[in-house]
């Protein structure tokens, strides 16, 4: 077999991995919890059908790619909460490290590219970038709020928790960030938040 062709079938089954990455959010309707493939497929969909919300013109095929390659380092690196502050602190390391093994497993030139694709996604430096994680945060606030916020009361979350990391889906999405403040505050009536620490 070609060694290009071998490499590139070799690094499509290695992510067939990221299906077993389990989240903390849970499918719509209570469901069970959702893998990271599902969430990175989601969250694609979504930019392509909200990209005219998006503040600046973006490359929508770029966006998609993002959000779709954006989580399979966590193969190795595991799901790092979005309000786990002890995991935080170690995230960036394991998933560097993630990335390397994972992305080599491709020809060089693939490597390059999606390894250059997935910084650009954590630099958050352009419009791409920026729409991306809109959709990041987005995706799991609105599975979280059709379940009636039992997430976020799981875990012991409060509003401000939630607002700090929603904060810049707003440099993605001013019209989405509408939609998400707007989210957190029923919750917060509904008292599926807690307003303060």
């Amino acid at each position: 077999m070609d060694e290009r062709l071998k490499r590139q079938l070799d690094f499509a089954l290695e992510i067939d991995k990221e299906k077993n990455i389990l989240r903390q959010t849970h499918l719509s309707e209570h469901g069970r919890r959702e893998n990271d493939a599902e969430h990175a497929w989601h969250m694609a969909i979504m930019a392509y059908l909200f990209r005219e919300h998006s503040n600046e013109s973006v490359d929508i095929a770029k966006v998609m790619l993002m959000c779709l390659i954006h989580d399979i380092v966590e193969i190795d690196a595991g799901d790092t909460y979005a309000y786990d502050t002890e995991g935080l602190k170690t995230q960036k390391a394991r998933e560097d490290a993630a990335k390397e093994r994972i992305f080599s497993i491709l020809p060089e030139d693939q490597k390059q590219e999606l390894i250059s694709l997935f910084d650009e996604f954590e630099a958050f430096e352009t419009a791409e970038s920026k729409f991306a994680h809109a959709m990041d945060n987005l995706q799991p606030l609105m599975l979280n709020n059709s379940n009636g916020g039992n997430d976020w009361k799981e875990h012991g979350v409060y509003a401000e928790q939630v607002y700090g990391r929603q904060r810049k889906t707003s440099l993605g999405s001013e019209k989405i960030f509408e939609v998400v403040d707007q989210i957190i505050q029923e919750n917060i009536k509904r008292e599926q938040l807690k307003s303060k620490m």
